[in-house]
């Protein structure tokens, strides 16, 4: 979630100066865009992985200090949560068998963190939301302790003045009526249950509208197909339940501004782009800082020396706005770039599944960002904003809009359409064909059999139920079997369901 800051509240003056700051970092931007200073040598993509830690009874286990010294290992750093750990894989070009390297990487990297985990007496689960959470684990002593995590969360319930307000109802269980959840939090930890699997895509400036466009128009299917979060606090809810809880948990909008219609800092976005200018500008237009420091360089007075500029507080500011595809401005090697950030998805369930949901998403993006006529000059803004919620809520029962198809569900738009079209981008990537028929075969098989990690999850609860378990021993037994599977890396739609 970013550098580590001191906890010491800012006084007053320090707003201004920190808002005088990120403009000044938005001014060099826009000269850093006119003038052509960004780096581009090839489509790198990168990956980020949040995981979560638990206990032999399928509890959050507090532990992600001490699995981190044993692993000792740069890649994996704390996440918000002390059950929360991240993994960031190195960034490697998309062409070629890159993703068949990727899978074998993370499965190297899991398995390390799994051992370690296991000495420590805990487990490492990838998945959406772990099920088995409770009200006690949204406790602010559970907050990992990093001072960044303090401020933040000190800085949203200031800003919104009140406990955190979760509520949802979800979509229901075969032959159920509807659940609903309606809890309270006292602390931003449950923006700790989200853990998610985030995709960059190194692009040039010029290409950076239509592939962020094309990312949101694919986001409600996306999320349809690779839902894997259906049960919080007990509750069966939406397919993809991060993503109103995210929303939820970081909201800083108490009910009166929600009324007045500011916007929310977990934002979808209001329109289609034309530069990556725009992103930046209005998050610096519409969002107050949450955490104002500021550093001593003076990005105009770099960017004239001939350096690349940190942009520290601008990139410090895009950090509390939680888009879910993010424009991100980064220097490596003392080159600056642009990457799309995409969030919508959540982690697991298996490494391969991951795998396949990113070959997808890269595919089908590239081939939509090139499209002589863009889908996103035929459909309005809104409806791709309404698809991602109803993909979230419903997963493969949901009703998505199309240009040219009208309403569709989202298998048969991935069939029909958008597999198609996935497999055609990841050509013009130059990915190997063993890589893309292995990964959009997976996509593929799931929506023949309609089988996500949600759905497995949701059937398999149904099931223990029917058979006389309570829903907490149902969602224990049901994780403990999901974790056996996991392990085992074989795709979640050929996953057994006996319960």
């Amino acid at each position: 979630m970013g550098k580590n800051l001191s906890a010491d509240p800012s006084e007053p003056q320090d707003r201004g100066r920190y808002r005088r700051k990120v403009q000044r970092c938005l001014d060099t931007l826009a000269r850093m865009l006119t003038d052509g200073s960004f780096s581009f040598p090839r489509k790198n993509i990168g990956l980020e992985v949040e995981l979560n830690l638990v206990d032999a009874e399928m509890r959050p286990s507090m532990t992600n200090t001490t699995v981190l010294e044993a692993l000792n290992d740069p890649s994996f750093t704390t996440e918000l949560g002390q059950h929360n750990l991240e993994l960031n894989v190195p960034p490697r070009p998309l062409a070629g068998e890159s993703a068949l390297q990727l899978e074998d990487d993370l499965n190297a990297y899991l398995g390390a963190a799994s051992r370690k985990a296991e000495e420590s007496g805990a487990s490492l689960a990838m998945i959406g939301i772990l099920p088995t959470l409770r009200h006690e684990h949204f406790d602010q002593k559970w907050l990992t302790n990093n001072a960044r995590y303090s401020l933040l969360n000190d800085r949203i319930f200031a800003a919104r003045g009140e406990r955190t307000v979760l509520s949802m109802e979800g979509a229901p269980l075969p032959g159920r009526q509807p659940e609903r959840l309606r809890s309270y939090s006292e602390s931003i930890l449950p923006e700790a249950a989200c853990t998610s699997v985030q995709l960059h895509l190194q692009v040039a400036p010029e290409e950076f509208a239509a592939h962020w466009n094309a990312a949101q128009a694919l986001a409600g299917v996306q999320v349809a197909v690779g839902a894997n979060s259906p049960f919080l606090l007990g509750k069966a809810l939406w397919h993809e339940t991060r993503i109103p809880l995210f929303l939820q948990a970081t909201d800083t909008r108490p009910e009166e501004l929600k009324n007045q219609g500011v916007r929310p800092r977990v934002w979808f976005g209001e329109r289609w782009i034309t530069s990556i200018f725009d992103l930046f500008e209005e998050n610096v237009r519409y969002f107050p800082g949450l955490l104002p420091e500021t550093d001593r360089e003076d990005p105009i007075e770099a960017l004239d020396s001939g350096q690349a500029p940190k942009l520290t507080e601008l990139r410090m500011h895009n950090g509390t706005v939680w888009r879910w595809n993010r424009p991100v401005y980064d220097v490596v090697d003392g080159l600056p770039h642009l990457r799309v950030e995409n969030r919508v998805l959540p982690a697991g369930p298996t490494v391969v599944d991951m795998v396949a949901n990113a070959a997808f998403f890269y595919g089908a993006q590239r081939a939509l960002a090139e499209a002589d006529r863009p889908v996103w000059t035929q459909m309005s803004f809104q409806a791709a904003e309404e698809n991602m919620y109803a993909g979230a809520r419903r997963g493969f029962d949901a009703q998505l809009y199309w240009p040219g198809i009208g309403w569709i569900p989202p298998d048969e738009l991935v069939l029909r359409v958008l597999l198609p079209l996935a497999h055609e981008g990841l050509r013009r990537s130059d990915v190997s064909d063993e890589a893309r028929e292995r990964y959009l075969g997976i996509i593929e098989q799931r929506c023949l059999t309609r089988r996500t990690g949600a759905a497995w999850q949701r059937e398999y609860v149904l099931r223990a139920e029917e058979r006389g378990a309570e829903r907490e021993t149902a969602l224990n037994r049901m994780l403990g079997r999901y974790l056996e599977l996991s392990a085992t890396e074989t795709p979640v739609h050929t996953w057994p369901l006996e319960a």
